[in-house]
């Protein structure tokens, strides 16, 4: 695996080049040698924060972890990569599209992880056409994290949704 390791309002020293390289290297027993990893490690006020980005031919693999201490954050995204790796095994290699990214002791090892995703509620209703701001309104009326609605300047279907910073995100296709 190939590490690509930035720091964003942090020097990333050579512990915890170290530390990242020790840790998510042990999600090499997946990967092929030559597979990507993109790590940002970032801080903001207390929050020490990590993302981890692995692209795989048509799949992304991402996580991110939150904590006060980088060192725990390190471990912790690696517990989740691997949990995905495993929960999710069929659907990654799926009709052999990104077999070459992964090594073969991973392809062929049965976890005993349900992988099927289970859609448990449905629901329909009209979309009505409103400016984003009018959407957010909708949205925090509901207590949602995201409202689907119909843009009214474009008249495109649209999302809105809450982001952990209490700031709101929009969605829009692209033309």
């Amino acid at each position: 695996m190939r590490f690509i390791i930035t720091g964003r309002n942090i020097d990333v020293t050579e512990g915890l080049r170290n530390a990242v390289q020790e840790k998510i290297g042990k999600l090499s027993k997946y990967f092929s040698d030559d597979t990507e990893v993109h790590v940002t490690l970032s801080v903001e006020k207390e929050r020490q924060k990590i993302e981890v980005t692995i692209p795989v031919k048509g799949n992304i693999i991402r996580s991110e972890q939150v904590s006060s201490d980088m060192y725990v954050s390190i471990d912790l995204v690696e517990e989740i990569i691997e949990r995905q790796l495993k929960k999710y095994k069929n659907k990654i290699i799926d009709k052999n599209q990104a077999r070459e990214n992964f090594k073969a002791e991973y392809i062929d090892k049965d976890y005993d992880e349900d992988d099927t995703i289970k859609i448990i509620r449905t629901k329909k209703f009209g979309i009505k056409p409103m400016d984003p701001e009018e959407a957010c309104v909708q949205m925090e009326l509901l207590g949602h994290n995201f409202y689907v609605f119909r843009n009214s300047e474009t008249d495109e279907v649209n999302v809105v949704y809450k982001r952990k910073s209490n700031t709101y995100g929009l969605i829009e296709p692209e033309c």
